[in-house]
């Protein structure tokens, strides 16, 4: 069996990818608040609890966004 060298950590596009993945979760948000309009009060409750969920995660995508992109200026650009 051949060896296989991992893949090189290529980090030039993380920021693009990032801020990608927060456009979609807000849009997924958006889609679950319209749905919310039509759900029962228990399935209500889940998808703001889900959304809650979302925005933290959008929260922390942001700043892995400004760390990226901190990192891009001053190491690999």
């Amino acid at each position: 069996m051949a060896y296989q060298r991992p893949n090189p950590d290529d980090r030039s596009d993380n920021v693009e990818k990032l801020q990608d993945m927060v456009q979609n979760t807000i849009e997924n948000i958006e889609k679950a608040h319209e749905t919310m309009q039509f759900s029962s009060p228990e399935e209500r409750e889940q998808i703001a609890a889900k959304n809650k969920r979302r925005e933290e995660a959008i929260d922390a995508m942001r700043a892995e966004i400004k760390d990226e992109a901190a990192s891009r200026e001053n190491s690999y650009q």
